[in-house]
């Protein structure tokens, strides 16, 4: 019975570090699936809580799997162990039920695993940890209460600097499909054989306090910075067996056209700057100005890629628009591509040259002075006001 209670132990420890590491590399991952569950329970107040929420049961994750590694507590331990999974298998349970949640996000972006694969991991675990909490008065710690408090410890300030870290630059093991090398439009492409869902993309925006919706194909005439994004979702017709790494990143005019192809595939370096509507400007836009004055040199072109309309973000952010051309996109895609508020990309023919977190945007200087730039069509180029101009001449001022 020793030897079998060490054993499972051992299984369960190691088990909830690794997805605590996992998770600890990318919290902000944890954060918008618990606002995708939040979302489909209607309890939308809680969404702003889902980032400190994230982080606090990561960092508990993977103390729990050191405490039981080491035996310390254990009879206080097993009780928040099965708490814990409990927890998780009524949510991956659900996610199964319900068919409203595809991921449950136990391993992070890095190992997919579906809702049911998730709910079975789960079951699992369950039975584990409900046999180590039967037997938990027969677990001896490994350790005197010192050195396993000293190791708790350092677990704890492992997982909540490593948090710490990726939320002000980038994770660390990046497995998101924007990752450097990638090409965007070989990511969007469906594989080879398969069959993709058949679906209605539906825009959800709020004009004069009435909500209004639209497809992609049928935007409003009057669409301006007077309708306020609110939501969009995607209605299925008729479920395929695959889809794309990326399908929802879109660049629009600030009139709603659609120009995301012919975005990408424009030849040349150019420099994108992800933007959430909840964004606080500090030094970084002082550190941007560095940077496009010294892309203007090299005749690499700026884009802010938001879903903050222009007049609001020109209220906010004046001297943003004068670096960089803004484009609209959907929320969820820059959810995806950035996991720092803002984060910058180097971009080339729509493959991921570099990106940066809003803490690293000086090593984009140093990238920038290797490269040689985009060569200069023309001489003595017009001046273009990004504020004036129409969006059927947004295709010939990206090629200048």
């Amino acid at each position: 019975m020793k030897l079998l209670l060490a054993i499972l132990r051992i299984i369960v420890g190691v088990l909830f570090i690794f997805s605590g590491l996992i998770k600890a590399n990318d919290p902000l991952g944890l954060s918008y699936k618990m606002q995708e569950f939040f979302e489909v329970w209607g309890w939308h107040g809680w969404s702003d809580y889902t980032l400190a929420l994230s982080v606090t049961l990561i960092g508990f994750e993977i103390i729990a799997g050191f405490a039981v590694l080491l035996g310390w507590q254990f009879k206080i331990f097993s009780w928040l162990l099965l708490a814990l999974i409990l927890c998780f298998t009524f949510l991956t349970g659900y996610a199964v039920l319900s068919g409203k949640i595809k991921e449950c996000g136990c391993f992070g972006d890095c190992i997919k695993l579906t809702a049911m694969d998730s709910f079975i991991k789960d079951l699992v675990l369950t039975g584990l940890i409900l046999f180590l909490f039967i037997f938990r008065k027969r677990v001896q710690p490994v350790f005197n209460t010192l050195t396993s408090s000293i190791i708790l410890l350092l677990a704890g300030v492992l997982s909540f600097s490593l948090q710490w870290y990726v939320l002000k630059h980038l994770p660390i093991l990046d497995c998101l499909p924007y990752k450097t090398g990638n090409s965007i439009q070989e990511k969007m492409k469906m594989p080879a054989g398969a069959i993709p869902d058949s679906s209605v993309i539906t825009f959800v925006y709020n004009k004069g306090g009435k909500d209004v919706e639209f497809t992609s194909s049928q935007f409003p005439a009057d669409f301006d910075s007077t309708y306020t994004f609110v939501r969009r979702y995607d209605k299925l017709v008729r479920k395929g067996n695959a889809e794309p790494s990326i399908k929802d990143f879109v660049v629009l005019a600030e009139d709603g056209t659609d120009f995301t192809v012919e975005f990408l595939n424009e030849p040349g370096y150019q420099l994108w700057l992800f933007l959430k509507n909840d964004y606080e400007e500090t030094d970084w836009s002082l550190k941007l100005e560095i940077i496009m004055k010294l892309a203007q040199q090299k005749n690499i072109p700026g884009f802010i890629i938001t879903n903050v309309a222009l007049d609001p973000l020109l209220e906010k952010s004046p001297r943003l628009i004068a670096l960089m051309f803004p484009l609209r996109s959907d929320v969820t895609a820059i959810k995806t591509a950035a996991r720092t508020n803002p984060t910058l990309y180097l971009v080339k023919q729509g493959t991921i040259i570099n990106k940066w977190g809003v803490a690293d945007f000086e090593l984009a200087l140093l990238e920038l002075n290797k490269l040689e730039g985009n060569p200069k069509e023309d001489p003595n180029p017009p001046v273009v006001d990004s504020l004036n101009q129409s969006p059927a001449i947004i295709d010939s001022t990206i090629r200048k």
